[in-house]
């Protein structure tokens, strides 16, 4: 097997999810501007967070990343981020090595504005997924009943051996 770069153009100047995720993070800057507009001075990826723990109560890094379905990692960042906001503080959990994080004050005063937004928002694309010629709700969930019918890693190992032949 020859892993050697191969002559030709850079693959990765081809980005199928690219459009998308650009179409997402202008959205997520449009939320932000709102945002901003309102003098809130949370990131939209923040909001979420920040509501579970409103609706729920204390949680260790671990549950919260579990409900906001993201890695530990990714949640111990934001959590992170949030403290030195603050808007959260953390304390002590069941045993030393779980840390609870709950909501300031000044937190949960902007609760209300951001279930309103985050309300206001699927209203928005509901409407806009309306505007379209075909639902994109619709398209990931073709997507997702053909990949259970064949995986995503069985595809690309399928691409990959295509190629080796």
């Amino acid at each position: 097997m020859n892993w050697d770069t191969p002559p030709g153009p850079d693959p990765t100047d081809v980005g199928y999810w690219r459009p998308l995720r650009r179409l997402q993070e202008a959205m997520d800057a449009e939320i932000a501007r709102l945002y901003a507009e309102r003098g809130i001075s949370v990131r939209p990826r923040h909001t979420m967070p920040l509501i579970r723990l409103g609706r729920r109560g204390p949680m260790t890094i671990r549950d919260l990343a579990r409900s906001v379905e993201v890695t530990h990692s990714a949640m111990s960042q934001t959590v992170s981020a949030l403290k030195r906001d603050g808007l959260v503080t953390t304390r002590q959990g069941a045993d030393a090595r779980t840390r609870l994080v709950e909501l300031t004050d000044a937190a949960r005063e902007l609760l209300p504005f951001l279930e309103a937004e985050w309300r206001a928002t699927e209203e928005a694309i509901a409407e806009l997924d309306a505007e379209l010629p075909y639902s994109l709700h619709d398209v990931v969930r073709d997507m997702e009943r053909a990949l259970r019918a064949r995986s995503f890693r069985d595809r690309i190992a399928d691409h990959i051996a295509e190629r080796e032949r």
